[in-house]
């Protein structure tokens, strides 16, 4: 049974993302007037708010309905509706792309919840409040998709899948319970590779499309942030991490590689799993650095910086690469 990729939205055709960036865009220009009750330069915008801001958190409220709306209704009639439903069912696919897939469901749940803790406490609500608020989104988002995968006959609930999920949303909030910070965030990172050739029905027929369906070419990463964990003394640079990162090559298919694709013979690749050691960054946590800048540099929160790294892999041993994304 071929799943799709359910830790990220699958692929629409340019004319429906063109059609939904607008969308969001219009949404996003909802926020910016409803957080604005006086005229504010865009420094005090972005400025998380001291006291709590009932026109903030009601703009974020009507932006998020908003979009959960478009993407729930946009995924059964661009995605499911073309598969016959059926009665909740479950389906195991804990041996498919090594598990890579599974790895992608924690991180994108990880950070649903930091983005929605984040925008929550933009708004004024208090930090423990967003935090739990900002985990119980992620957690609902994902099980969402998992439940429209449960209805649909081509797919199922998978349990494994859901495991990930709650892993990611963990992550957050028993941070926050610990440390009331995060001190170690889940990150991204994708290289393309030479895999999606072969079957680009599977990984991609281009770029975008093999960002979300090319396993081979994505890599999650544990971001340790170092000065979180030493006394303030120490005056360690606060956007400095260690990185432990996981990823896998040789995968043409979801269990076992296929020997030939419409006809077309594809050569034998071993499947292998990759383990990396490196630096990564969160620049967000300079100082100095101004409302705006910290808000657009907390995409490095999900995006890990291209850095060398040590790979150590099931069929070669160790590698070096001395620059790796």
């Amino acid at each position: 049974m071929k799943r799709r990729p359910a830790h990220l939205l699958p692929f629409l055709p340019l004319k429906t993302l063109r059609y939904l960036g607008k969308t969001v865009l219009l949404l996003a220009g909802v926020l910016l007037l409803a957080g604005v009750s006086t005229p504010c330069t865009a420094q005090e915008f972005f400025k998380p708010s001291t006291t709590y801001n009932s026109g903030r958190v009601a703009g974020t409220i009507i932006v998020e309905s908003a979009i959960g709306t478009i993407v729930t209704v946009g995924l059964n009639y661009l995605w499911y509706k073309k598969f016959p439903h059926s009665k909740f069912h479950y389906f195991n696919d804990n041996a498919e792309w090594l598990n890579v897939d599974k790895v992608g469901h924690a991180t994108t749940a990880y950070n649903i919840a930091a983005i929605q803790s984040d925008v929550l406490h933009w708004g004024g609500v208090r930090a423990g409040t967003s935090a739990l608020i900002g985990t119980a989104t992620g957690l609902a988002f994902m099980s969402m998709i998992e439940i429209m995968d449960g209805h649909s006959t081509k797919w199922g609930f998978s349990p494994g899948d859901m495991m990930a999920n709650i892993a990611g949303c963990v992550l957050y909030e028993g941070q926050y319970l610990l440390w009331h910070q995060q001190r170690i965030s889940l990150k991204f990172s994708y290289h393309e590779t030479l895999f999606p050739q072969y079957y680009p029905a599977e990984l991609g027929s281009n770029f975008w499309q093999r960002i979300i369906k090319d396993y081979n070419g994505q890599s999650y990463w544990l971001s340790f942030n170092i000065a979180s964990f030493l006394p303030a003394s120490t005056h360690f640079p606060q956007w400095l991490n260690l990185t432990a990162g996981y990823g896998a090559e040789g995968m043409v298919g979801a269990v076992e590689n296929p020997k030939e694709v419409d006809g077309k013979p594809v050569p034998e690749f071993r499947r292998y799993r990759q383990f990396y050691f490196s630096f990564d960054t969160d620049l967000y946590r300079i100082d100095g650095l101004s409302p705006l800048a910290t808000t657009l540099l907390k995409v490095n929160r999900t995006i890990k910086t291209p850095a060398p790294a040590l790979e150590w892999n099931e069929v070669d041993g160790f590698h070096f690469h001395p620059f790796y994304y």
